[in-house]
């Protein structure tokens, strides 16, 4: 309540001085145009600068029970006038006009009258003005009031940025409770994060029910910190255990915390945690928290920095002197190796969730969840994309059935099928196909060759990894891949394992260099590929004899070289590790030579389908590699719109077959009309027999449909 005072007093503090200031200068300009201008003097003087014909013409107007006379001079006078903002206190100046008030008496009014009369000065009366206040008062005060919210209006449009537009609100939080019926997310709509929903459930079941746990003298951690790559669901978590809880939940952004001046991040903090604190038990959620839980010591400010004062006030928030009782603090970052150890404690962050990427089973739940609301054809096995897809993370496979939605609408289907879910894979992992990009004959045959390197690499290194698709198709950067997937979801990498990859790797820019007897840039992407797996072999996974086991590198250190550093050991050994990198290149690229010599045949035979059909499944390719035949399956496209060359031919390629789709329907509705037709003239003629009958004495002459329709009706 204190602060609320101080605070109120303050701003009311702030508009009177403004309000001064304003007024000051209003009278400073108004005291200068009047002294240069005109001049307010007694009525004797008047009468006296009549009667000495000085005044050019005045006027006399009735105001509150005196004459209000105003008039100029004939010429200027010179006069001594006083401001207030004049430290000397007196300036001469000269004015032309005047102005006075008299008395309404008779000698007064006679005598002004008769000085006028005798030196010929006109004179001129107005009548009384009976809204003289308020013309005054739209004068003088509505320019005023105009001014004052104009000032106000531009106060608060520079104060948005520090809360909700207000002038003195930079230190307030701008998270606000969120709305239990709006948030329409459960745990139901977390799928394939089984042990960590498990985790975050006795959150919510303490903030349900506390003497469950008090009674046995638990503790709830105080936070959780949701840590993982991007896109695995961390934020859905958080809103899942928003909605379950049914408590208020406060969300905000680390970045939210710090803007241009200097102590709103720790004043925001206090804030926030002030309205957790009032409405407890409650939940504080935070993302992102990197932005401002980065290790201290770091930053060019030193110790007076501000995200590091923002940081200093979070950490006493959670766990200070006063205790922080019934708020939780959730957080989420992709970059727990930043963040403070004073942050990770015990006490702060009591509990670390590591939301991790999906296994096959957990993709195939995330799957079913984003399909609820999708149209699958009996074709599409979402166990079978699962196992298609590893690596994908939750938003990449939420991505992957919204472009199959999409690909279908495009497609006029009223359903999603195996061949949609297949082209918005390729479109997920490569981007969509550019069929209209030109490219020579010599190129294509290049590229062909050089998918089908790596094609027959992997298939007869396939202990570990299988060939799924393989295509010529130019797609993003590249002008033809090939996806090799391997047999089950692995946490470990074998030497063998990221040896048999760095050949499938190197199969290309071999199959160059025996078909071509030339290079060509195209393998660069796979040297990058190699380097970086053969690197890792080398100075993290300790997979080499030389060098030993020894960890030499490691994110933070490989962050440390990009910004310039010097890496953590001596000339001698980077330059061992550079040459046991390229001996285990040149290990792979020689594996790759071996396999390919030995299987020219199945390599020119995959190269020429692919040059003839461009893509290739997992079927068709083992089908090549052990008959040399190709299935007897339609290869023909049932899409011809997706081989346009422009965007015109594709536009007039979907017209038609939506002229065709409609002339259908409309042909099927003009059969069905015909039909209903003749069923009803069935029906009629059914009840025809009665109804002759019936009309038999009174026409002699039936028609002969109906003789003939009911010939039976005599015999019956």
């Amino acid at each position: 309540m204190n602060n609320r005072r101080n605070g109120l007093f303050r701003n009311s503090l702030f508009y009177i001085v403004i309000f001064l200031l304003v007024m000051g200068v209003i009278y400073f300009f108004q005291g200068n145009n009047s002294s240069s201008q005109s001049q307010e003097i007694q009525s004797s003087e008047f009468i006296q600068q009549l009667k000495e014909n000085n005044v050019k013409n005045f006027s006399v107007q009735p105001s509150g029970g005196v004459y209000k006379v105003t008039g100029e001079y004939r010429k200027a006078q010179k006069t001594k006038t006083q401001t207030g903002f004049t430290l000397g206190g007196n300036t001469s100046s000269k004015v032309t006009s005047f102005s006075t008030a008299m008395l309404q008496n008779n000698s007064s009014v006679s005598e002004v009258t008769r000085y006028a009369r005798d030196h010929n000065v006109k004179m001129n009366t107005k009548p009384e003005e009976s809204s003289g206040f308020w013309v005054n008062l739209l004068v003088y005060v509505l320019p005023l009031l105009a001014f004052i919210f104009f000032f106000y209006m531009m106060m608060g449009q520079a104060g948005q940025g520090g809360g909700n537009g207000k002038v003195m609100n930079f230190g307030k939080s701008k998270a606000k409770p969120t709305d239990s019926k709006e948030n329409k997310v459960r745990f139901t709509d977390v799928a394939g994060e089984e042990e960590e929903k498990q985790e975050l459930v006795e959150v919510v079941e303490f903030l349900k029910d506390p003497r469950k746990f008090v009674s046995l003298g638990a503790r709830i951690p105080s936070g959780v910190l949701l840590e993982g790559p991007p896109g695995t669901g961390k934020t859905l978590l958080a809103k899942a255990v928003a909605g379950e809880a049914g408590v208020p939940f406060y969300s905000i952004s680390g970045s939210d915390f710090v803007e241009m001046f200097v102590g709103v991040g720790a004043s925001r903090v206090r804030d926030l945690f002030d309205q957790a604190k009032k409405n407890a038990p409650s939940i504080i959620f935070i993302d992102e928290i990197d932005a401002v839980g980065r290790q201290r010591g770091a930053g060019m400010g030193g110790g007076h920095d501000e995200r590091e004062q923002t940081l200093n006030q979070l950490l006493v928030e959670m766990d200070g002197f006063t205790g922080n009782e019934g708020v939780i603090v959730m957080a989420a970052t992709n970059r727990s190796d930043v963040l403070d150890p004073a942050l990770l404690r015990p006490g702060r962050f009591d509990r670390k969730i590591l939301v991790g990427r999906p296994d096959v089973n957990g993709r195939e739940a995330i799957l079913k969840v984003h399909s609820r609301n999708k149209p699958l054809a009996n074709d599409v096995d979402l166990k079978e994309i699962a196992k298609q897809t590893p690596g994908f993370v939750g938003a990449d496979l939420e991505n992957l059935l919204n472009e199959g939605a999409l690909l279908a609408a495009r497609r006029n289907k009223t359903q999603i099928d195996a061949s949609d879910i297949d082209e918005a894979e390729d479109r997920v992992i490569a981007g969509p196909a550019k069929r209209n990009r030109v490219i020579s004959k010599k190129e294509r045959e290049t590229v062909a060759y050089h998918e089908a390197g790596h094609t027959i690499v992997g298939l007869v290194l396939n202990d570990a990894r299988v060939v799924h698709k393989v295509t010529i198709v130019p797609r993003g950067r590249a002008g033809g891949y090939a996806i090799m997937l391997p047999r089950e979801d692995q946490m470990l990498m074998s030497k063998r394992d990221a040896k048999e990859q760095m050949a499938g790797l190197m199969g290309g820019r071999t199959a160059e260099e025996l078909i071509f007897h030339s290079e060509s840039s195209g393998a660069s992407n796979d040297f990058e590929q190699a380097t970086q797996i053969a690197r890792a072999m080398v100075t993290q996974y300790g997979m080499s004899e030389k060098i030993g086991t020894v960890a030499l590198e490691n994110a933070t250190s490989q962050e440390a070289a990009a910004y310039g550093q010097a890496p953590t050991y001596s000339q001698e050994t980077a330059a061992a590790i550079d040459e046991e990198v390229r001996r285990l290149t040149n290990e792979a690229h020689e594996t790759a030579r071996k396999i390919l010599s030995e299987h020219r045949e199945q390599h020119k035979i995959i190269a020429e389908a692919l040059l003839k059909y461009e893509t290739l499944d997992e079927k068709q390719i083992l089908s090549l590699y052990n008959t040399g035949k190709m299935p007897d399956t339609k290869q023909d496209s049932e899409f011809p719109s997706e081989k346009a060359a422009t965007f015109e031919q594709s536009k007039r390629e979907l017209e038609r077959r939506e002229a065709e789709r409609q002339a259908k329907i409309q042909e099927k509705t003009e059969n069905k009309d015909q039909d209903s037709d003749v069923t009803k003239s069935d029906s009629e003629k059914d009840q025809k027999p009665d109804q002759s009958n019936s009309d038999k004495g009174d026409s002699n002459q039936p028609h002969a449909d109906d003789q003939s329709d009911h010939s039976d009706d005599g015999e019956d």
